[in-house]
């Protein structure tokens, strides 16, 4: 079950629901941002998130003030209310509130790691990429609730066959000798942040996006996201990508991203 609690001066309890996309339609409309603990109580560039939570707002509204102390505040008291092993966020600003919504984070199998995962596509853009905003999760629920069985992520593809990202997660994909993502029309997530950061000395790296009609030109891809890390991609509608199993660059990403967390996570 997930915990909400809302950040008024105090801590206290607001919402309960089964899952973080339940409880959060329950809340007022504004942006989120979310995240997964490493090691119970330390996260990865929270001021990036609290950025991204001023930023995504600012878009909309007026900007408000979000100091990152106040974040972190509610944060490490919502950590240690739970206390779960791990913990997967989500933080939501509704200007001026603030709810901290808490359930326990339950990774991948290693398997999905190891052999990759399938997605499929679907036609569709956010209406501002450059928000990330609660009303887009009402729609993200639904399309996952309606994916087949052994599908992991749906991609949204816009109408010029651009494969822009996932329903929550960035897409990667390793074309020739460049890695490829979109820029202008995808929601820039913190982890794909980390992880241009660490690929810049592996391979060039372009912003402009794979195409759906040319992934016999793709030799391997991945998704990225907090709860995922670096998630490789096998099968896109049934298409095989690269040689059915993650490929050299997206492994060798997948190493550097999890040491560039070990190296920045820190407690709240």
């Amino acid at each position: 079950m997930v915990k909400t609690f809302e950040w008024i001066g105090t801590l206290s309890p607001f919402a309960s629901g089964p899952n973080l996309g339940t409880a959060s339609v329950t809340l007022p409309e504004g942006s989120y941002t979310t995240l997964r603990t490493h090691g119970g109580d330390r996260v990865v560039r929270l001021r990036q998130h609290v950025e991204r939570l001023r930023q995504s707002v600012a878009v909309e509204v007026r900007e408000v003030p979000l100091p990152e102390p106040v974040v972190r505040a509610a944060l490490g008291a919502a950590l240690r209310a739970c206390r779960h092993r791990e913990s997967r966020v989500r933080l939501t600003w509704a200007p001026a509130r603030l709810f901290v919504s808490v359930e326990p984070f339950e990774p991948l199998p290693e398997s999905l790691f190891r052999e990759g995962a399938a997605c499929i596509t679907r036609p569709g853009h956010r209406d501002n990429p450059h928000a990330k905003d609660t009303r887009f999760i009402a729609t993200a629920t639904e399309a996952y609730g309606r994916l087949p069985s052994g599908i992991h992520e749906a991609l949204l593809v816009d109408a010029d066959g651009a494969i822009l990202e996932g329903l929550s997660s960035n897409f990667f994909a390793v074309v020739g000798e460049a890695l490829h993502t979109e820029e202008e029309r995808a929601l820039l997530g913190v982890t794909r942040s980390m992880v241009l950061e660490v690929a810049r000395s592996l391979l060039p790296v372009s912003r402009v996006p794979a195409k759906i009609d040319a992934l016999d030109q793709v030799g391997e891809a991945f998704i990225t996201s907090a709860s995922r890390g670096v998630l490789p991609v096998v099968r896109i509608d049934g298409r095989t990508i690269g040689d059915a199993r993650p490929g050299a660059v997206t492994r060798e990403l997948m190493s550097r991203f999890d040491r560039l967390v070990d190296a920045e996570a820190e407690p709240v």
